[in-house]
Formats: C-alpha cells, sequence, structure tokens
C-alpha cells in the first residue's frame, strides 16, 4: 500500500505544478490592436512567441497599430516599451519588439537590453528586410512568424556575427558533415585494398624518352576597362536605435512596406 500511494504521488504531482506553472508563464506577447490576425494566428503566434521568449530569456513582441494619432514608429515603439514595460527577466527588460504601423504603412524592429546587444541595428535591418515583402503582400502571420524566427536565431549568436555567414546555416552543416564523412570512408575504402606499387616509372624506358622540341611564343597582352554603375535606389530601410523618453536605450531599424 505505501509502495501504490508513493507511485500515485509520483505520477499525479508533475501534473499539477506544470499546468500552473504554463498558464502563469504563458503571457500576452502579441499585441495586434490593427486586427490584422485571426483569433487563431494570434493564440498561435502568441504560444510560439513564449516558448522562444522563454529559450532566449528576452521576449519577443509583436504590435500592431492603426497608429490613430499619426507618429513615427520609432516613437511608438518607445512610448510602447515605457508604458507598458515589456521584458523577460524584469519590467523594463530584455526585449525584441516589431511595431507594424499600419498609417504610414511602416515597419520597426527594436530590440532593448539584451535584446539591443544581440539584435542590433545591423541585424535589425536584416529582419526588416527579410519580412517587408510579405507585409506588403498582406501576409501578416508569415511575416511575423519570420520575425519570431530570425530574433530566436539571432539572439543565440555571438554579437558582431554576421548571421548571414553560410557557415552558421544547418543544411550548409548537415552537408559539410555529410561530405566530410564520405571523404573519411573513401580513404578508409582506397587503403584496405593495399598499397599500389606500379607507377610510371615501371615501364618508362629513361634511355629514349626526352623531350623533343619545346617553343613558346609571346603574342600579346590586352587590358579590358568595364565601367561599374553604381546604384543609387535608396528604398530600403533606414530608422537606427536611440533612447526612450524614460531612458532605456534600444537598437532599431525602420521599413516602409
Amino acid at each position: 500500500m505505501a509502495a501504490l500511494i508513493v507511485l500515485l504521488v509520483t505520477m499525479l504531482a508533475p501534473i499539477f505544478p506544470i499546468s500552473s506553472a504554463s498558464a502563469a508563464e504563458n503571457k500576452n506577447l502579441i499585441y495586434d490592436e490593427a486586427n490584422l490576425l485571426s483569433e487563431q494566428d494570434r493564440n498561435e503566434l502568441n504560444a510560439l512567441a513564449n516558448q522562444y521568449s522563454a529559450e532566449r530569456q528576452t521576449d519577443l513582441i509583436i504590435y500592431t497599430t492603426n497608429n490613430e494619432e499619426q507618429k513615427e514608429d520609432k516613437l511608438l515603439t518607445q512610448e510602447f516599451y515605457d508604458n507598458r514595460a515589456p521584458g523577460y527577466d524584469k519590467p523594463h527588460g530584455n526585449t525584441v519588439m516589431l511595431t507594424l504601423d499600419m498609417y504610414n504603412r511602416k515597419v520597426y524592429v527594436a530590440g532593448f537590453y539584451k535584446g539591443e546587444e544581440y539584435v542590433d541595428n545591423d541585424r535589425t535591418a536584416r529582419i526588416t528586410d527579410k519580412i517587408y515583402s510579405d507585409l506588403s503582400e498582406g501576409n501578416y502571420r508569415i511575416a511575423f512568424e519570420k520575425f519570431l524566427n530570425l530574433s530566436y536565431e539571432y539572439l543565440d549568436l555571438k554579437p558582431g556575427v554576421n548571421p548571414d555567414n553560410i557557415l552558421f546555416k544547418t543544411w550548409f552543416q548537415l552537408a559539410a558533415s555529410v561530405a566530410i564523412g564520405g571523404i573519411v570512408v573513401g580513404v578508409m575504402t582506397y587503403r584496405s585494398g593495399g598499397r599500389v606499387t606500379v607507377n610510371r616509372a615501371t615501364y618508362e624506358d629513361s634511355d629514349n624518352s626526352h623531350v623533343i622540341d619545346r617553343q613558346d611564343r609571346y603574342i600579346r597582352t590586352t587590358v579590358t576597362k568595364t565601367k561599374i554603375e553604381k546604384n543609387n535606389n535608396n528604398s530600403g530601410g533606414g530608422g537606427g536605435g536611440g533612447t526612450t523618453a524614460g531612458g532605456h536605450s534600444h537598437s532599431g531599424s525602420s521599413r516602409s512596406f
């Protein structure tokens, strides 16, 4: 009977604490005030944002607004951060945030504290570059998922490292592993057949083999110059980081869509 009680306690104990902990940790990270998402999309994105936020210890927030007061996208982000005090570790803590301004058709991505260190101006610009086309086409769910995935990826990469370097791509690492494995197996197979002792000198008659004639003739050298046109199309992003009215420094990048 004692053993049975212990077994029941062991089986049932994890159920209730985990459920209550999950409920406590599942906070709202999707503020869709412009009503761009369905309820299902909003719930699924919020679940993904909570999962990624916990793993990276940084709140990943999406904020959409119709911006009826016609404020700048950077100011919208700064006021949101000051007034609502997000942050995984504490109020006004680690945060990476996407603000979608539907009035001016602009997207702004910012990082605060750990978010500022790991998702700096360069990386926020990479994010806006990779999602603006989906935003332009109205694929908001896809764009927001990309934001969450990219933020999650960048928060795990050493600051200052190019996140688009091919060496950090999973498919390249797998391909390199397969290639190296193939080379190792090939070398082992080659060596397992024994050493080859026959070479060119085995059948060569060194007394009668020689170069009959050799001749080098210089004709001319030709140099061709091609003018490289500069691309003056500056339709990309901009913005940069700053400091909120409450004194919180952040990185940032803005782009129209």
